[in-house]
């Protein structure tokens, strides 16, 4: 690579139109088109020698330009990096670095922060693979992230230009940040991101810098969790002599009580009842859109207590469900999701957990103590024959399923789907167990070559004509009643979702050796689960993992584990990626080391 001695300045970084992302997009991906390491780092750290800069292009690599978006969802999203020229071919992963810079900037609780990183490649001027970084923020219409999206837009906290470490070794990481450093650069910030095991560490750049964007990144795959404390600490602000005495030091904040605490804890059980009630009473419905209400109206509307009614809003503005104007009420974007007509409605789930699953929660203490399903124990049987024998809450329970289905915003975009587009007759997608078909319908509505077979059971069956009828697909799926026992033969890719967590080991190695048995020797089989942390981090899957032992009599697992149920029915688990809501999807094939395991007996 050569150098300027004096490089012209580049051009400043993506301007932040009020509302327009694309233009931010598309602007990104140009700077990233015309530059190489070579031609930035001098931009970006003025006044670098000869011998400096050699060190640092022999073991830097220009990766990435960054930005921060707000798009509504999902769909929006890939229609703006669509708008730009911008492909991605794989899902997008959390990012628990940026998610938490946003929480502490605003002062938010992570969880309700929805931040996913996408990756769209670009190609250098001389064909080098360069990429845009995309940090999505969901922002829903009507939501209270308005006015983050705001700030974020005009401030541009997380724009940043990306070095990878080429060969990250500890002594190598500290010598780079001294000599960035050295260069004026300040440290920033950084973490560890478990979802990919890279370790970022973030400088601010020199005062004199050219480049257009103020924060640089050094990105070291694997975890460096030595020099990264190291950066964090001298991140931290310098405590200096004061010029004259100074205040009195601000007191930190007294820590919550135990008992305060363990109160709290013990009052989820009114969280719960008091979203059932507004859900079951249809309070969101009678609020009108983007516009406050008064109690009174409110109950006149409802057929409630006026009183009572305040009361509710009241918690529910604590729970931040409505935002309290004096004696008028107003939903928020969460609030907004026990509409019955809202996007993504989460009516039946609340419905379900208020309802069903609350009463057999209540025997949770039967389960620990037996081994037990406490659904079974309180309603005589499984929860799968019971709602089928109930019209009313098996279709409530359905609706409740397709509550949580963001989380297969991603999967259409897996490479298997477009492989398997690229075959010459078109290929089947095969969604063993498949629900009302909302995932079968997202796939082949993203890849309108692709043919469906959905298997259910026939109630279910009915629910998925609907579906794939809504979706304009009808006339390229096809329906077949029945169990595990009868997964149809020859597709090309299978799907489980939110399968395995029903059951037990031996039931799900029974059903992937089903699987197995029906697959061709080239099918791939993706899997859609909540995996356990490995390393007992916070996860919604630590809290599945309660309620599918209570309410179904199944279990959350760690991806060994699944790797170890694929391994006995006759197939590797090539890899898992991350999905939104704490899922993943595992990738899978037939064993190519192994011959193929006995047949399951019809009982299995």
């Amino acid at each position: 690579m050569t150098t300027a001695a004096t490089p012209a300045a580049a051009p400043a970084a993506p301007a932040a139109p009020a509302e327009d992302d694309t233009d931010r997009l598309r602007a990104a991906a140009e700077f990233v088109r015309r530059h190489d390491t070579a031609t930035l780092l001098p931009l970006l750290l003025p006044g670098l020698d000869d011998r400096q800069l050699h060190t640092l292009t022999g073991h830097l690599e220009f990766a990435h330009a960054a930005l921060l978006v707000f798009p509504p969802d999902r769909p929006s999203l890939y229609a703006d990096l669509a708008a730009c020229g911008l492909t991605v071919d794989t899902p997008p992963l959390p990012s628990s670095v940026v998610r938490g810079r946003l929480a502490a900037r605003h002062r938010r609780d992570a969880a309700g922060l929805d931040v996913s990183i996408l990756r769209p490649e670009v190609r250098g001027a001389d064909g080098t693979r360069r990429a845009v970084e995309v940090f999505a923020l969901t922002v829903p219409p009507g939501s209270d992230l308005r006015a983050v999206a705001a700030h974020e837009r005009a401030h541009q906290h997380e724009a940043h230009l990306a070095f990878e470490v080429l060969r990250p070794e500890p002594l190598l990481l500290r010598g780079l940040c001294a000599l960035l450093a050295d260069r004026g650069a300040t440290p920033d910030g950084g973490g560890h991101n478990p979802h990919e095991n890279g370790t970022v560490l973030y400088f601010t750049a020199p005062a004199a810098s050219r480049a257009g964007y103020r924060r640089v990144e050094l990105y070291a795959p694997g975890d460096h969790r030595d020099v990264l404390a190291t950066h964090l600490a001298a991140a931290a602000p310098t405590t200096r002599p004061p010029a004259a005495p100074p205040a009195a030091p601000p007191t930190a904040p007294p820590a919550t009580p135990p008992a305060e605490t363990l109160l709290r804890l013990l009052t989820g059980a009114w969280t719960t009842q008091a979203l059932a009630a507004c859900a079951r009473l249809r309070l969101p419905d009678a609020i009108p859109p983007d516009a406050s209400i008064d109690p009174a109206t409110l109950a006149r509307r409802t057929g409630t207590h006026p009183r009572a009614v305040a009361t509710l809003l009241r918690y529910l503005a604590m729970l931040g469900l409505v935002t309290a104007e004096e004696d008028r009420f107003r939903l928020t974007g969460t609030g907004e999701l026990l509409r019955e007509d809202a996007p993504g409605s989460m009516r039946a789930l609340a419905l379900m957990y208020g309802g069903p699953f609350y009463r057999s929660f209540a025997a949770l203490d039967h389960t620990v103590r037996t081994g037990e399903t406490a659904f079974d124990h309180l309603f005589g049987e499984n929860h799968f024959d019971h709602f089928a024998r109930d019209p009313e809450l098996a279709d409530l329970f359905d609706r409740s399923m397709a509550a949580s289905t963001r989380m297969f915003d991603p999967v259409p975009a897996h490479p298997v789907f477009t492989a398997a587009g690229r075959a010459p007759a078109g290929a089947t997608v095969v969604d063993v167990a498949g629900g009302n078909g909302e995932l079968l319908a997202r796939v082949l509505t993203a890849h309108p070559q692709l043919r469906g077979v959905l298997l259910e059971r026939p109630h279910a069956v009915e629910a998925a004509r609907r579906t794939m009828a809504a979706a304009g697909c009808a006339d390229r799926c096809s329906y077949q009643a029945g169990d595990f026992a009868d997964v149809p033969a020859d597709g090309d890719v299978y799907l489980l979702s939110r399968v395995l967590h029903d059951w037990d080991d031996e039931r799900c190695r029974a059903i992937l050796r089903h699987c197995e048995r029906a697959m061709p020797a080239h099918a791939d089989l993706l899997i859609v689960e909540r995996l356990l942390p490995a390393d007992g981090s916070a996860s919604l899957a630590t809290a599945w993992d309660v309620h599918m032992m209570c309410n179904v009599g199944g279990r959350e697992r760690r991806a060994g584990h699944y790797a170890d149920l694929l391994t006995a029915a006759g197939l590797d688990l090539l890899g898992h990626s991350p999905l939104p809501l704490d899922a993943a999807l595992l990738h899978a094939r037939k064993s190519t080391t192994r011959h193929r395991l006995p047949s399951p007996t019809p009982a299995a």
